[in-house]
């Protein structure tokens, strides 16, 4: 058994960005928090599929070739393949939990 909390875990950008929670040996999740004018930063998987769980704020969500604005409650999925970016074009803090699977590290690329 592994036990973590949010609050031992550290952001990659200090207050804001990714927090990882879990990575591997078969998927890795956390958060995210984005603050207003913040981006998430586009980028795809080749093999991984990457869901997105909205927990607070409405920001626009680009998946592929189409982008939409979500809500607290929402969920998104990113299939392998398709390039994919948050942007918090709102006034509030965003927060969010991310799931990949399966926990390849390497998978990613930049749009």
């Amino acid at each position: 058994m592994k036990k973590t909390s949010e609050s031992i875990e550290k952001f990659k950008k200090g207050d804001s960005g990714p927090k990882y929670l879990f990575r591997g040996p078969h998927c890795e999740w956390g958060i995210i928090v984005l603050k207003p004018g913040e981006k998430m930063g586009c980028h795809g998987h080749r093999e991984v599929v990457e869901d997105f769980y909205f927990i607070e704020g409405s920001p626009k969500i680009i998946v592929g070739n189409i982008q939409q604005r979500v809500n607290p409650k929402d969920a998104v999925r990113a299939e392998p393949g398709e390039a994919h970016d948050i942007i918090n074009d709102t006034d509030k803090e965003i927060k969010l939990i991310f799931i990949k699977s399966p926990y390849l590290p390497d998978d990613k690329y930049s749009c």
